[in-house]
């Protein structure tokens, strides 16, 4: 028996590859839970197949990152499927600044970009801001302040940002900031700030000193900041930090549209600006898991991804609302894949236009992939250090619109993905391939249905509290009202007495039979499955019958 099993084991080994020098990464999503798996990827007295470095989160706890030295084919080539593969794909390495982006500063910068710093009050900012993120151009033809006032709102829930993590420390933001969680390091926190190492500081002093008077500097090819200029001067043409301060950005946007939204950073990319599939995917679950309202994704991607399309079918069965940009290579769709912006069913993308109210040259546009369009150039906005920068890109035009669902949220709590893009969609008309125009937050919330408003229940008979004698009969009518429908449906309750219930709106007499103090309670529904919220009542004192049993 044993000499056979030493057979099998050396005619499996002779099916496995030797390891090769490096390994390839795996989005597997498998049969087999988490201990079969890693059981079954290192097979005693065999090679190792693979190596499970964790799962992703999806509810099902089936979806894992594994590396082997085997490329995809030969990994769903196996014989007999060990593994349990129901499906694999590769694990892609996203770039926030692909080859091919056309989102570059101009030359030279406008003279008066960032100009104005005089602090203005801002709610839930640390007390003040500058004036020219308060209150920039891109904000005014949204119409951010019009909307905040005219509907009295400013943000609510969770808006959790995929991206590269945010400075918890800037003042504007710190009040509204929830920890997030840093999928690069699989740790607690959302700081890209760790993306600085202290042990070597890049900078003449880390953090580095704040600079009032700066002028803005270049600090990658679609970033202006206010910094030193040996600040800047590190930051740009460093690959290391070519996205550095881009989730900071894209969450101030998201601020300065929904002040009082709670914001979760969720770093999945680097400051180098790439991040691996995997990281996104264990990002949104962890959002939704999270009780993230809304997703905002600041990036894109050509090559199509099943498991990312998955994810995002999840987010929208839990009414997460998702935005995503566009991307920046001014290209049409088709021929162009975009995702996730392509799968409106789930996500609205997000194309860029220009202060005139035109398609910013470097966006991509086409009806696949842009729901719709906001503002995307010299987009001023929160940045490291406490200061503030200008941005240039579809990564600025996004966060608009998810700022722009958490208002819509705010008006009416239970908005999701369907609702929320039926909302947007009444825009200002920008022409063919935008979509359905550049945002208009006034007229995105305006189109909202008022919320439904509850009925209201009345007790007709008895017109009070009565008192009778045991054995007699009390006789109870009922009516209600609804000034956005009609009443559907009656529920009575008698505690003591004969009939206990009834779902009439004139059940009649009721009688009594035991001593006590009981109350009668009516509460009406309506055609929508709203209730009465304040049940009607009135209360019945049987007394004992002593010697004559009249009513008193």
């Amino acid at each position: 028996m044993k000499f056979k099993v030493l057979c099998v084991l050396l005619f499996l080994g002779g099916l496995w590859p030797a390891k090769a020098s490096a390994d390839n990464r795996f989005i597997v999503r498998s049969r087999l839970d988490l201990q079969t798996l890693q059981t079954v990827c290192n097979p005693p007295l065999l090679p190792p197949i693979c190596t499970v470095v964790g799962g992703l989160g999806d509810p099902l706890g089936k979806l894992f990152l594994i590396t082997s030295s085997l490329d995809l084919d030969g990994l769903l080539d196996l014989p007999g499927n060990p593994l349990g593969i129901v499906r694999a794909e590769v694990d892609q390495l996203l770039n926030l600044f692909p080859v091919g982006a056309l989102n570059v500063l101009p030359s030279p910068l406008p003279a008066d970009l960032m100009s104005d710093r005089t602090p203005v009050p801002y709610p839930n900012s640390g007390g003040s801001v500058w004036n020219s993120y308060a209150n920039q151009p891109a904000a005014q033809k949204v119409r951010v302040s019009d909307a905040q006032s005219q509907f009295g709102v400013s943000g609510s829930g969770i808006v959790a940002d995929i991206d590269t993590g945010v400075d918890p420390t800037h003042p504007a933001l710190q009040s509204v900031l929830l920890p997030g969680y840093d999928f690069t390091r699989n740790q607690p926190g959302g700081s890209e700030l760790t993306d600085i190492p202290s042990s070597s500081c890049p900078f003449t002093s880390c953090p580095p000193p704040a600079c009032s008077s700066c002028s803005s500097a270049q600090v990658n090819q679609s970033t202006a900041a206010a910094l030193d200029q040996s600040t800047a001067a590190v930051l740009d043409g460093n690959d290391q930090y070519a996205a550095f301060g881009h989730g900071t950005m894209v969450m101030g946007v998201i601020h300065l549209v929904a002040p009082t939204a709670q914001l979760l950073p969720l770093k999945t990319f680097k400051s180098d600006g790439t991040g691996f599939l995997s990281d996104i995917l264990r990002a949104i679950y962890y959002a939704v898991q999270n009780n993230a309202n809304v997703i905002n994704m600041s990036f894109d991607t050509q090559t199509r991804s099943r498991e990312l399309r998955k994810a995002l079918d999840y987010a929208n069965q839990n009414n997460v609302i998702c935005a995503a940009s566009a991307g920046n290579e001014g290209q049409s769709a088709p021929p162009l894949n975009v995702y996730p912006a392509e799968w409106q069913d789930d996500v609205m993308g997000v194309a860029s236009t220009s202060d005139q109210g035109t398609r910013s040259s470097f966006s991509n546009y086409g009806d696949e992939i842009v729901w719709v369009a906001a503002p995307g150039e010299a987009i001023v906005t929160t940045y490291p250090f406490s200061t503030y920068a200008a941005g240039w890109g579809t990564s600025f035009s996004a966060p608009f619109v998810s700022g722009g669902s958490s208002l819509l949220l705010n008006k009416q709590a239970n908005t999701n993905e369907s609702q929320a893009a039926d909302a947007v969609a009444h825009a200002v008309p920008l022409g063919p391939d935008m979509g359905n125009g550049r945002l208009d937050l006034v007229q995105a919330l305006g189109s909202l249905a008022p919320p439904d408003v509850p009925p209201t229940g009345s007790i007709d008979s008895p017109s009070d509290y009565l008192v009778i004698f045991v054995g007699r009969s009390v006789f109870f009518s009922g009516s209600g009202t609804d000034p956005d429908g009609t009443v559907a449906g009656y529920s009575w309750s008698f505690p003591g007495g004969n009939p206990g219930s009834s779902n009439v709106a004139t059940p009649g007499d009721v009688t009594y039979s035991t001593p006590g103090i009981f109350v009668a309670t009516l509460t009406v529904t309506d055609n929508a499955g709203l209730s009465d919220p304040s049940p009607k009542t009135r209360t019945i004192v049987v007394l004992p019958c002593v010697f004559l049993c009249n009513p008193l």
